[in-house]
């Protein structure tokens, strides 16, 4: 082993940090980390440095925060040779946490549990699309015309996904060679699209190996000479989720919510009372309300129900493998930020006592039940207004990532759409 890849998660989910010698690492970061500039949690998708964060600024002069290795998520990473992976948490340089860090928002919930005794347990289940063609050729045809890597619906299909199998292996064997507990692959509706899914385990740890993954897939892809997205909405079919499987155990493993019923229902009933305000968390994007899509398996409305796929959320599992499914949430969230959410919520149905409502049979695109936010600009002032969020996160917090969605709006406003220009440049 010759190489350390220390990152940390920004707001976007991704991956950001340095490659440092093996020997660096053992003699100097491992004691006393790493600097990075403090604009990597202040940035907008392309890297640029924008206005309205208070923590990274022109006029602060983007100085440095430390990134501060955590051993316990050191893994190799078998597709690179001789390299090793690590995850940061980030600090000032006084040693203060990065409250806005979404590694850190996710902490802070874990530990409004742990004062209780309970433990988060969480399940991730993320989709991508697969195409023929490297991530260069995509970007020069301006990501039109590309080439799914199967042409036909191959949900649940042995015989189409063997057409991309060897991605796929070599991703699975990959992330099972790096300790994370692969179970399995599985075709999904939209062309070219695919699935991966690992076992449950602690939150920050199927946070941790959510964002570990995402980078490996893309990597591996890049490798194989394909490119795959985890965009929530490519096209007009089927987007791409990232399902949410939450549970809750006491310190000593006993599994509260087969023990305890009615701190089930609360725990639901939070999920529902603050869905809407939250789903910034889930849908961080202008693309992400796209998915919200009627008979395209993304929720619309605002229920729940037993192993029912029209809810927003699914209560699945019995005796001690019962949990709630949050299907809200599309493959381009912050795992950490979407998890903390849910916890939030939760902890606000079994603090206040909400009474679960009946569960909703049938199918939920045509219930008269409030509808998920239409947009980021609608979902951005549910979470504005949010005092469960407030409550859960701290304004500092609130504020940075209100300021985030306000980045991404604006920039999509500025922009000239070839939607606009094929639908005006000679008919209007």
């Amino acid at each position: 082993m010759d190489t350390v890849v220390l990152a940390l998660c920004d707001m976007q989910g991704r991956l950001q940090g340095k490659r440092l010698h093996a020997r660096h690492f053992l003699d100097e970061v491992l004691e006393h980390g790493a600097e990075g500039c403090n604009y990597l949690l202040a940035v907008d998708v392309d890297m640029n440095t924008v206005e309205g964060y208070a923590m990274s600024s022109w006029e602060g002069g983007y100085g440095d925060f430390v990134l501060r290795p955590d051993l316990s998520t050191l893994r190799p990473m078998p597709w690179q040779e001789a390299t090793v992976f690590v995850l940061a948490d980030v600090a000032w340089g006084d040693g203060a946490d990065v409250v806005a860090s979404p590694r850190q928002i996710l902490r802070r919930q874990l530990g409004r549990l742990a004062e209780r005794g309970w433990r988060a347990y969480v399940g991730t289940e993320l989709e991508f699309i697969v195409f023929r063609g490297t991530y260069e050729e995509a970007w020069h045809r301006g990501y039109r015309d590309l080439t799914p890597a199967n042409l036909y619906n191959v949900d649940y299909s042995i015989l189409g996904t063997a057409r991309v199998e060897p991605l796929l292996r070599r991703i699975r064997n990959a992330m099972a060679a790096a300790g994370l507990q692969v179970e399995d692959a599985k075709g999904e509706c939209n062309f070219g699209q695919h699935e991966i899914n690992f076992r449950y385990g602690e939150a920050l740890a199927a946070a941790d190996g959510h964002a570990f993954y995402k980078e490996a897939a893309k990597e591996i892809a890049a490798l194989e000479g394909l490119a795959l997205t985890f965009m929530a909405k490519y096209d007009e079919r089927e987007g791409n989720s990232c399902h949410l499987h939450c549970s809750l155990r006491t310190e000593d493993g006993m599994p509260l919510f087969a023990e305890e019923p009615r701190l089930f229902e609360h725990f639901v009933a939070g999920q529902l009372a603050c869905l809407r305000e939250l789903t910034l968390l889930l849908a961080p994007n202008v693309n992400s309300y796209k998915r919200y899509a009627v008979g395209s398996f993304a929720p619309t409305a605002v229920a729940w129900g037993p192993d029912n796929r029209t809810c927003a959320m699914r209560v699945v599992g019995h005796g001690q493998s019962l949990r709630v499914e949050n299907r809200a949430g599309g493959a381009d969230l912050n795992p950490y930020l979407a998890i903390a959410g849910m916890i939030a919520a939760g902890l606000h149905g079994i603090d206040s006592e909400l009474e679960l409502e009946p569960p909703f049979r049938g199918n939920a695109y045509s219930a008269d039940k409030p509808h998920v936010p239409r947009t980021l600009a609608e979902a951005r002032e549910l979470f504005a207004g949010s005092a469960v969020a407030r409550g859960a996160f701290g304004d500092e917090v609130v504020a940075h990532y209100l300021n985030m969605a306000d980045v991404e709006l604006n920039a999509f406003h500025a922009t000239v759409t070839d939607w606009e220009r094929f639908r005006g440049f000679e008919r209007l």
